[in-house]
């Protein structure tokens, strides 16, 4: 018998619809959440809607000018590693903790704050501790189970991504506390070994949570930073980095892998890569050409020696400041913080798993899993059934 052709296409649109849908959900599905936490090298404004002062905020121009074209908060001229692993893992931009009302938080909530650290004491009243962060993402675990059900709950919070930037500040600002700012008032390993206590407890509560898959950065190079530049020249007209500071954060980032190893051992199912940042922006600070920069040691926006005089946009305790015409060229865009372009060479490492920068995993593949309702044998299954079915309809037309 002949077939109706006009009922056949039909037939095979419908099917191609239904396969068409099926893939955009599962798409959506094979790419996890994304929960940020620590300081401004991830902070996407939350300092935007606490109490605090402008030395703590970074919410008026020329921040955000390279991609906003406004200023979002963000202490960049632009997105920051958190944004480009989104944008890799085709998530939207992950929204503040303060914006979830408006955005949402399905795909996930960055709670960090700028000049944060992992101490409760560490600029207390003025900026949102990693502390006061981990009881943000319980109420946003609370606010997933009313939403979406205990259920698709646990299954979100197992499958998401928790990445960290915490304890760079907690020694900075140790350090401004010493009585000549130049050495450090406190036993060294034991200031070490409590920033990582403080850290290792927030790590361990989002386990109990659920949470399974961790990304930690490295501490960053704070003592070559245009900052700290600056402070030198002011005090011996050296301008060299303090060396002693970065040797006290490198002491924090080498104790990493063991601590992390050691939470992998004692925690089943804890996963987690490292992410050298510090080296990431040392190699720039002292090769810049080789990475496609032109200046390393001076910030974009400043003023001062290195423009390391936290002025740029003329709203804290200086109001002077100059702006370079090409950020792209600066490692650095203001006095404490990476450019733009710095951040999107940062997140493409961490992202593909730059084995001299990364270990043991590259983050791609912590986005990446399995959904059963989304697997090639589901998918073929229903292509057969769906020909069986169309077979049958032949048969009786």
């Amino acid at each position: 018998m002949a077939i109706n052709s006009n009922l056949f296409h039909g037939f095979i649109c419908i099917l191609v619809a239904i396969v068409l849908l099926g893939c955009v959900e599962c798409n959506r599905k094979l790419s996890a959440s994304l929960f940020v936490f620590g300081d401004s090298i991830l902070d996407p404004g939350n300092n935007n809607y606490i109490n605090t002062t402008s030395d703590f905020q970074s919410n008026w121009w020329p921040y955000g000018e390279s991609f906003f074209k406004y200023p979002t908060g963000r202490p960049s001229n632009g997105l920051l590693i958190s944004d480009f692993i989104a944008e890799y893992a085709n998530l939207p931009l992950i929204p503040s903790y303060f914006q979830i009302d408006k955005e949402g938080f399905i795909d996930g909530v960055n709670f960090a704050s700028s000049l944060s650290g992992s101490l409760v004491e560490t600029n207390r009243g003025h900026v949102i501790n990693l502390k006061t962060q981990l009881k943000y993402f319980k109420k946003v675990k609370k606010l997933l189970n009313n939403k979406v059900g205990d259920k698709q709950s646990k299954k979100l919070i197992s499958n998401a991504v928790y990445m960290f930037s915490t304890g760079t500040v907690d020694y900075g600002e140790a350090f401004r506390s010493s009585p000549d700012l130049i050495h450090f008032p406190y036993p060294k390993q034991q200031f070490v070994e409590m920033v990582l206590s403080n850290f290792t407890s927030v790590l361990k509560e989002i386990y109990k949570k659920g949470g399974r898959k961790f990304a930690i950065f490295t501490l960053i190079p704070l003592g070559c930073f245009p900052g700290a530049r600056a402070f030198t020249f002011q005090q011996n007209k050296s301008g060299e980095c303090i060396n002693e500071l970065n040797e006290l954060l490198k002491m924090h980032t080498l104790a990493l892998p063991k601590t992390m190893k050691k939470l992998q051992d004692e925690l089943a199912g804890f996963k987690y890569t490292l992410f050298d940042l510090y080296e990431v922006i040392d190699q720039r600070i002292n090769h810049p050409l080789k990475f496609g920069f032109e200046v390393s040691k001076k910030a974009c926006c400043g003023t001062g020696p290195f423009r390391g005089i936290n002025s740029c946009g003329g709203k804290r305790q200086v109001k002077e400041y100059q702006l370079c015409k090409n950020p792209k060229d600066y490692v650095f865009f203001d006095a404490s913080h990476p450019s733009q372009s710095t951040y999107q060479q940062s997140a493409k490492l961490l992202w593909h798993g730059d084995p001299h920068v990364t270990k043991p995993h590259g983050l791609k593949s912590f986005f990446e899993f399995s959904d059963s309702k989304c697997s090639s044998p589901n998918f073929l299954e229903f292509l057969s059934q769906s020909m069986d079915a169309f077979h049958i309809w032949v048969a009786i037309t």
